[in-house]
């Protein structure tokens, strides 16, 4: 069971960030490093303790790895258990709390709003066919507009979004539902989508606003994900930095930016812990940072006549 978390995880690394095969095999030595300690003293990842985990970055720093090594291995542990505890495999995170050797907390890829708006610019221009154009500026419109998960937008039902309603009804991880608003233009996308989706003759009665002919009976993350990266490269962007996962942090920052209070977020992305969300406030405290040192008098090279 132990290893099988480390596959399940990958792939959702994989799907949600756009993990390349390095990475991700990067994190599979960690993982099945830190695994075999553990099973070493009779546990595994289910049991771990924060002290475990603690034990086994001294046991690193005797092995004589280097801080990068640590840190990395850190780094993927922490990652596997936030992921455990997002998908309730775990009740708590031993981890959340374990201090690294020094390396700097990397915060979320984002976009800014001008980038934003080429991709969805591009949503509407890019795919040939009618069909595809109102399906890719629907599922965009969606993403930026609500922050919701990947696999919830791709799974959501079409009677979600029947009679063009202001807020729709999701349901996250375990099974918990949350309100999230709909903007203008993403009602207004929406609500053209549903309209050709109905009048598909080989839609048939699927339940799904994206039907597919997969085992899913929906479109993949994967499929979206390529799909993202086509936006990025035809809106001359670097599709190493956009993933359906960086339009949910532009949702969440660019929210922050303009006022929204951070357990209004918490909300509205469905995090179960405000210290998921809190993430946020670093990319608040960067701006408000560059703000002052921009613009406060006192910032500025004093000139003087001596």
């Amino acid at each position: 069971m132990t290893l099988s978390w480390i596959s399940v995880f990958l792939e959702s690394q994989a799907a949600d960030f756009g993990a390349a095969r390095n990475t991700q095999e990067a994190y599979g030595r960690d993982l099945k490093d830190f695994l075999a300690y553990l099973e070493a003293r009779g546990a595994g990842f289910a049991t771990a303790t924060r002290a475990m985990v603690e034990d086994y970055l001294v046991h690193c720093d005797a092995a004589g790895l280097a801080s990068a090594t640590k840190a990395r291995r850190l780094s993927s542990i922490k990652q596997l258990y936030r992921f455990a505890f997002e998908e309730e495999l775990r009740k708590d995170n031993p981890a959340i709390q374990v201090k690294g050797p020094g390396k700097g907390k990397s915060l979320p890829k984002s976009l800014d709003h001008d980038e934003v708006d080429r991709l969805l610019l591009q949503a509407r221009q890019m795919p040939q066919k009618r069909h595809d154009k109102l399906r890719l500026t629907c599922l965009m419109e969606l993403l930026y507009a609500t922050g919701i998960r990947v696999t919830e937008l791709v799974s959501l039902p079409a009677e979600a979004v029947r009679g063009d309603p202001q807020m729709i009804l999701v349901r996250g991880k375990g099974g918990k539902e949350r309100m999230v608003p709909m903007s203008t233009t993403a009602r207004a996308a929406t609500q053209l989508w549903l309209t050709l989706r109905d009048s598909d003759p080989q839609v048939e009665k699927s339940a799904f606003l994206f039907p597919s002919r997969g085992k899913l009976g929906h479109l993949t993350r994967i499929w979206f994900f390529q799909q993202i990266k086509k936006l990025a490269i035809s809106a001359g962007i670097d599709p190493a930095k956009v993933t359906p996962h960086t339009l949910r942090h532009a949702f969440a920052t660019h929210l922050l930016a303009g006022g929204a209070d951070l357990r209004a977020i918490q909300t509205l992305l469905g995090h179960a812990d405000i210290a998921t969300t809190e993430i946020y406030t670093h990319i608040q405290e960067e701006r408000l940072r560059e703000l002052v040192l921009e613009h406060h008098p006192l910032a500025q090279p004093l000139k003087t006549g001596l």
